[in-house]
Protein backbone atom coordinates (compact mmCIF):
# COMPACT_ATOMS: atom_id res chain seq x y z
CA UNK A 1 0.00 0.00 0.00
CA UNK A 2 1.13 3.67 -0.24
CA UNK A 3 2.08 5.88 2.50
CA UNK A 4 1.28 8.94 0.36
CA UNK A 5 -1.86 10.56 1.47
CA UNK A 6 -3.93 11.55 -1.73
CA UNK A 7 -5.53 15.31 -1.42
CA UNK A 8 -9.31 13.90 -0.45
CA UNK A 9 -7.54 11.68 3.04
CA UNK A 10 -5.90 14.85 3.93
CA UNK A 11 -8.58 16.67 3.59
CA UNK A 12 -10.65 14.26 5.63
CA UNK A 13 -7.97 14.37 8.18
CA UNK A 14 -7.55 18.28 8.62
CA UNK A 15 -11.62 18.02 8.87
CA UNK A 16 -11.70 15.75 11.64
CA UNK A 17 -8.73 17.30 13.60
CA UNK A 18 -10.72 20.62 13.33
CA UNK A 19 -13.87 18.63 15.10
CA UNK A 20 -12.12 17.09 17.77
CA UNK A 21 -13.39 13.65 16.04
CA UNK A 22 -9.73 12.72 15.72
CA UNK A 23 -7.13 13.65 18.98
CA UNK A 24 -3.65 15.17 17.57
CA UNK A 25 -2.15 13.75 20.78
CA UNK A 26 -3.43 10.08 20.16
CA UNK A 27 -1.93 10.68 16.75
CA UNK A 28 1.62 11.67 18.20
CA UNK A 29 1.17 8.46 20.37
CA UNK A 30 0.25 6.10 18.07
CA UNK A 31 3.61 7.79 16.21
CA UNK A 32 5.63 6.72 18.58
CA UNK A 33 4.72 2.65 18.63
CA UNK A 34 6.22 0.12 16.59
CA UNK A 35 4.68 0.40 13.13
CA UNK A 36 4.29 -2.94 11.02
CA UNK A 37 5.35 -2.45 7.55
CA UNK A 38 3.38 -4.53 5.27
CA UNK A 39 4.98 -6.41 2.51
CA UNK A 40 3.47 -8.65 -0.47
CA UNK A 41 5.39 -11.50 -0.99
CA UNK A 42 3.62 -11.83 -4.68
CA UNK A 43 5.93 -8.66 -5.01
CA UNK A 44 8.95 -9.10 -3.52
CA UNK A 45 11.51 -5.81 -3.93
CA UNK A 46 14.14 -7.21 -5.57
CA UNK A 47 16.16 -4.06 -5.69
CA UNK A 48 17.86 -3.23 -2.08
CA UNK A 49 18.33 0.75 -1.42
CA UNK A 50 21.97 0.42 -1.74
CA UNK A 51 21.54 -0.54 -5.69
CA UNK A 52 18.54 2.40 -6.09
CA UNK A 53 21.00 4.47 -4.92
CA UNK A 54 23.66 3.69 -7.66
CA UNK A 55 21.04 3.59 -9.87
CA UNK A 56 20.23 7.18 -8.96
CA UNK A 57 23.93 8.19 -9.02
CA UNK A 58 23.95 6.57 -12.87
CA UNK A 59 21.30 8.17 -13.76
CA UNK A 60 21.57 11.84 -12.92
CA UNK A 61 24.97 11.69 -14.68
CA UNK A 62 23.49 10.49 -17.69
CA UNK A 63 20.73 13.34 -17.25
CA UNK A 64 22.78 15.77 -17.13
CA UNK A 65 25.03 14.49 -20.30
CA UNK A 66 21.52 14.13 -22.19
CA UNK A 67 20.48 17.57 -21.26
CA UNK A 68 23.65 18.99 -22.24
CA UNK A 69 22.93 17.17 -25.78
CA UNK A 70 19.71 18.11 -26.38
CA UNK A 71 20.51 21.78 -25.59
CA UNK A 72 23.02 21.36 -28.18
CA UNK A 73 20.76 19.49 -30.85
CA UNK A 74 17.40 21.36 -30.14
CA UNK A 75 19.10 24.41 -30.02
CA UNK A 76 17.14 25.61 -26.37
CA UNK A 77 17.81 25.05 -22.90
CA UNK A 78 17.03 21.61 -21.12
CA UNK A 79 16.83 20.98 -18.12
CA UNK A 80 16.75 17.25 -16.86
CA UNK A 81 16.50 16.37 -13.13
CA UNK A 82 16.09 12.40 -11.82
CA UNK A 83 12.30 12.69 -10.04
CA UNK A 84 12.57 9.13 -8.97
CA UNK A 85 14.16 5.73 -9.65
CA UNK A 86 11.33 3.26 -8.17
CA UNK A 87 10.68 -0.55 -8.75
CA UNK A 88 7.25 -1.43 -10.23
CA UNK A 89 5.74 -4.16 -11.70
CA UNK A 90 5.24 -4.39 -15.61
CA UNK A 91 1.50 -4.08 -15.69
CA UNK A 92 1.81 -1.06 -13.26
CA UNK A 93 4.65 0.97 -15.78
CA UNK A 94 1.80 -0.19 -18.32
CA UNK A 95 -1.14 1.45 -16.85
CA UNK A 96 0.89 5.22 -15.94
CA UNK A 97 1.97 5.70 -19.29
CA UNK A 98 -0.63 8.00 -21.73
CA UNK A 99 -1.96 5.94 -25.04
CA UNK A 100 -0.36 6.77 -28.01
CA UNK A 101 3.00 7.27 -26.56
CA UNK A 102 5.93 7.14 -27.57
CA UNK A 103 8.37 4.03 -26.45
CA UNK A 104 11.81 3.38 -27.16
CA UNK A 105 12.53 -0.64 -27.39
CA UNK A 106 15.98 -0.75 -27.02
CA UNK A 107 18.57 -3.61 -25.85
CA UNK A 108 21.85 -3.28 -23.32
CA UNK A 109 23.97 -5.74 -24.98
CA UNK A 110 26.41 -7.76 -23.71
CA UNK A 111 23.09 -7.50 -21.48
CA UNK A 112 20.52 -10.07 -22.59
CA UNK A 113 16.66 -8.35 -23.10
CA UNK A 114 15.05 -5.56 -23.98
CA UNK A 115 14.60 -2.24 -22.52
CA UNK A 116 12.03 0.45 -22.80
CA UNK A 117 12.56 4.47 -22.69
CA UNK A 118 9.37 6.30 -23.01
CA UNK A 119 9.26 9.85 -24.32
CA UNK A 120 5.93 11.72 -22.82
CA UNK A 121 3.99 12.79 -26.20
CA UNK A 122 4.12 16.33 -25.23
CA UNK A 123 7.60 16.51 -24.81
CA UNK A 124 8.18 13.64 -27.91
CA UNK A 125 6.19 16.27 -30.27
CA UNK A 126 8.31 19.29 -28.96
CA UNK A 127 11.04 17.85 -29.70
CA UNK A 128 10.14 16.89 -33.00
CA UNK A 129 8.86 20.30 -33.66
CA UNK A 130 12.43 21.78 -32.96
CA UNK A 131 14.11 19.61 -35.23
CA UNK A 132 11.91 20.16 -38.10
CA UNK A 133 12.43 23.95 -37.48
CA UNK A 134 9.81 24.74 -35.17
CA UNK A 135 9.43 26.74 -32.24
CA UNK A 136 9.16 23.75 -30.11
CA UNK A 137 5.15 23.57 -29.59
CA UNK A 138 3.04 20.31 -28.96
CA UNK A 139 0.03 19.41 -31.41
CA UNK A 140 -3.72 20.28 -29.61
CA UNK A 141 -4.82 16.83 -30.10
CA UNK A 142 -2.43 13.96 -29.36
CA UNK A 143 -2.10 11.33 -32.00
CA UNK A 144 0.30 8.27 -33.23
CA UNK A 145 3.84 9.56 -35.10
CA UNK A 146 3.60 9.86 -38.78
CA UNK A 147 6.40 7.95 -40.64
CA UNK A 148 8.84 10.81 -41.18
CA UNK A 149 8.45 11.81 -37.53
CA UNK A 150 9.18 7.87 -36.47
CA UNK A 151 12.30 7.80 -38.65
CA UNK A 152 13.27 11.40 -37.17
CA UNK A 153 12.64 9.95 -33.82
CA UNK A 154 14.63 7.09 -34.28
CA UNK A 155 18.04 9.14 -34.91
CA UNK A 156 17.68 11.09 -32.01
CA UNK A 157 16.22 8.31 -29.67
CA UNK A 158 19.37 6.15 -30.54
CA UNK A 159 21.86 9.38 -30.15
CA UNK A 160 20.18 9.76 -26.78
CA UNK A 161 20.50 6.11 -25.87
CA UNK A 162 24.52 6.38 -26.80
CA UNK A 163 25.04 8.73 -23.82
CA UNK A 164 24.44 5.49 -21.30
CA UNK A 165 27.35 4.40 -22.32
CA UNK A 166 29.59 6.93 -20.03
CA UNK A 167 27.38 6.72 -16.48
CA UNK A 168 27.71 3.11 -17.34
CA UNK A 169 31.13 2.54 -17.89
CA UNK A 170 32.16 2.08 -14.27
CA UNK A 171 30.10 -1.31 -14.05
CA UNK A 172 29.89 -2.70 -17.39
CA UNK A 173 30.51 -2.04 -20.85
CA UNK A 174 27.45 -1.32 -22.48
CA UNK A 175 26.23 -1.17 -26.58
CA UNK A 176 23.20 0.36 -26.26
CA UNK A 177 21.07 -0.16 -29.63
CA UNK A 178 17.11 0.87 -30.47
CA UNK A 179 15.28 -1.66 -31.83
CA UNK A 180 12.39 -0.18 -32.61
CA UNK A 181 9.47 2.48 -31.77
CA UNK A 182 5.86 1.41 -30.30
CA UNK A 183 3.20 3.68 -29.96
CA UNK A 184 0.41 1.72 -28.17
CA UNK A 185 1.64 0.85 -24.11
CA UNK A 186 -0.57 -2.61 -24.40
CA UNK A 187 0.51 -4.06 -27.29
CA UNK A 188 4.45 -3.68 -25.99
CA UNK A 189 5.02 -7.04 -24.56
CA UNK A 190 8.80 -7.04 -23.11
CA UNK A 191 7.69 -9.39 -20.21
CA UNK A 192 5.38 -10.78 -18.05
CA UNK A 193 2.83 -8.29 -16.86
CA UNK A 194 4.05 -9.42 -12.64
CA UNK A 195 7.80 -9.09 -13.94
CA UNK A 196 9.75 -6.31 -11.72
CA UNK A 197 10.83 -3.52 -13.13
CA UNK A 198 13.31 -0.64 -12.46
CA UNK A 199 11.42 2.83 -12.96
CA UNK A 200 13.82 5.88 -13.76
CA UNK A 201 11.44 8.91 -14.34
CA UNK A 202 13.00 11.97 -15.45
CA UNK A 203 11.71 15.05 -15.37
CA UNK A 204 12.16 17.47 -18.44
CA UNK A 205 11.40 20.71 -19.19
CA UNK A 206 12.29 22.16 -22.99
CA UNK A 207 11.46 25.64 -23.20
CA UNK A 208 7.66 25.82 -21.61
CA UNK A 209 7.01 22.52 -21.96
CA UNK A 210 7.45 19.72 -19.03
CA UNK A 211 7.29 15.97 -19.85
CA UNK A 212 8.52 12.84 -18.50
CA UNK A 213 11.10 10.61 -19.97
CA UNK A 214 10.53 7.12 -18.50
CA UNK A 215 13.35 4.52 -18.79
CA UNK A 216 12.19 1.11 -17.95
CA UNK A 217 14.72 -1.50 -17.12
CA UNK A 218 13.54 -5.60 -15.70
CA UNK A 219 15.03 -7.40 -13.45
CA UNK A 220 15.86 -10.12 -15.41
CA UNK A 221 18.21 -7.61 -17.54
CA UNK A 222 19.99 -6.31 -14.55
CA UNK A 223 19.95 -9.50 -12.47
CA UNK A 224 24.13 -10.50 -13.92
CA UNK A 225 25.12 -7.39 -12.52
CA UNK A 226 23.26 -7.17 -9.65
CA UNK A 227 26.62 -7.52 -7.41
CA UNK A 228 28.05 -5.03 -8.63
CA UNK A 229 25.41 -2.07 -8.47
CA UNK A 230 26.55 -0.64 -5.40
CA UNK A 231 27.94 2.40 -4.96
CA UNK A 232 31.38 1.62 -3.50
CA UNK A 233 31.86 -1.10 -6.24
CA UNK A 234 30.97 1.92 -8.70
CA UNK A 235 33.36 4.68 -7.75
CA UNK A 236 36.02 2.28 -6.74
CA UNK A 237 36.28 1.14 -10.36
CA UNK A 238 35.76 4.86 -11.90
CA UNK A 239 38.96 5.63 -10.23
CA UNK A 240 40.89 2.56 -11.32
CA UNK A 241 43.94 3.44 -13.15
CA UNK A 242 43.70 3.76 -16.39
CA UNK A 243 44.69 0.80 -18.66
CA UNK A 244 47.68 0.84 -21.30
CA UNK A 245 45.21 -0.03 -24.06
CA UNK A 246 43.32 3.68 -22.99
CA UNK A 247 46.69 5.49 -22.59
CA UNK A 248 47.98 4.14 -26.47
CA UNK A 249 44.56 5.34 -27.37
CA UNK A 250 45.10 9.11 -26.06
CA UNK A 251 48.26 9.29 -27.12
CA UNK A 252 46.94 8.37 -30.61
CA UNK A 253 44.69 10.84 -30.08
CA UNK A 254 47.37 13.89 -28.71
CA UNK A 255 49.47 13.14 -31.50
CA UNK A 256 47.35 14.08 -34.19
CA UNK A 257 45.64 16.96 -32.67
CA UNK A 258 45.68 20.10 -33.85
CA UNK A 259 47.56 23.13 -31.82
CA UNK A 260 48.31 26.84 -33.32
CA UNK A 261 52.13 27.62 -34.32
CA UNK A 262 53.34 31.63 -34.72
CA UNK A 263 56.40 32.89 -35.11
CA UNK A 264 57.32 36.50 -33.46
CA UNK A 265 59.10 38.78 -36.08
CA UNK A 266 59.74 41.23 -33.74
CA UNK A 267 57.67 44.02 -31.65
CA UNK A 268 57.97 47.83 -31.59
CA UNK A 269 55.97 50.75 -30.62
CA UNK A 270 54.08 53.82 -32.50
CA UNK A 271 52.04 56.81 -31.91
CA UNK A 272 48.31 56.60 -33.18
CA UNK A 273 49.52 59.52 -35.24
CA UNK A 274 52.05 57.21 -37.56
CA UNK A 275 49.57 54.90 -37.42
CA UNK A 276 47.39 56.35 -39.70
CA UNK A 277 49.73 57.88 -41.63
CA UNK A 278 51.21 54.61 -42.67
CA UNK A 279 50.71 54.08 -46.43
CA UNK A 280 52.08 51.26 -49.11
CA UNK A 281 55.86 51.61 -48.67
CA UNK A 282 56.67 52.44 -45.51
CA UNK A 283 58.91 50.33 -43.39
CA UNK A 284 58.34 49.91 -39.63
CA UNK A 285 61.61 48.92 -37.96
CA UNK A 286 61.43 46.51 -35.36
CA UNK A 287 63.12 45.49 -32.66
CA UNK A 288 64.82 42.31 -33.88
CA UNK A 289 68.04 42.25 -36.04
CA UNK A 290 67.79 40.11 -38.97
CA UNK A 291 70.55 37.70 -37.45
CA UNK A 292 68.82 37.30 -34.33
CA UNK A 293 66.67 33.96 -33.77
CA UNK A 294 62.63 34.23 -33.78
CA UNK A 295 60.69 33.13 -31.70
CA UNK A 296 58.04 30.35 -32.45
CA UNK A 297 55.23 30.65 -29.93
CA UNK A 298 52.84 27.82 -29.09
CA UNK A 299 49.19 29.05 -28.25
CA UNK A 300 50.67 31.83 -25.83
CA UNK A 301 54.13 30.48 -25.05
CA UNK A 302 57.40 30.31 -26.39
CA UNK A 303 58.35 27.23 -26.94
CA UNK A 304 61.67 27.25 -29.60
CA UNK A 305 63.79 29.48 -31.53
CA UNK A 306 64.23 29.87 -35.06
CA UNK A 307 65.63 31.16 -38.24
CA UNK A 308 63.41 32.51 -40.94
CA UNK A 309 63.75 31.08 -44.43
CA UNK A 310 62.19 29.49 -47.97
CA UNK A 311 61.14 26.11 -48.18
CA UNK A 312 59.84 24.44 -51.43
CA UNK A 313 58.71 28.37 -52.01
CA UNK A 314 57.00 28.60 -49.08
CA UNK A 315 57.67 31.10 -45.59
CA UNK A 316 58.99 28.12 -43.37
CA UNK A 317 61.38 28.28 -39.99
CA UNK A 318 64.39 26.56 -39.23
CA UNK A 319 64.03 25.90 -35.64
CA UNK A 320 67.63 26.29 -33.91
CA UNK A 321 66.79 24.84 -30.41
CA UNK A 322 64.01 24.64 -27.86
CA UNK A 323 63.31 27.25 -25.25
CA UNK A 324 63.64 25.68 -21.46
CA UNK A 325 60.40 25.73 -19.39
CA UNK A 326 61.85 27.60 -17.17
CA UNK A 327 62.92 30.92 -19.52
CA UNK A 328 59.14 30.24 -21.57
CA UNK A 329 57.85 33.65 -20.39
CA UNK A 330 61.08 35.80 -21.64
Amino acid sequence: MSEVLSQNEIDALLSALSSGSVDADELKQEQTKKKVKVYDFRRPNKFSKDQIHTLQVIYENFSRSLGTFLSAQLRSPVQIEVLSVEQLTYEEFIRSIPNPTILNVFSLYPLEGNSIMEINPNLGFAILDRLLGGPGLTPTRVRGLTEIEQTVMERIGQRMLDYLKEPWGGIIELEPALERIETNPQFTQLVSPSEVMMIVSLETKLGDVLGMINICIPFLVLEPIMNKLSVHYYYSSSNQKVSPENITAIKAKLQTSLVPLKVVLGQTQITVKDLLELSVGDVIPLNKNFRDDLEVQIGQRTKFLGKPGVHRNKMAIQVTRAVEEDNANE
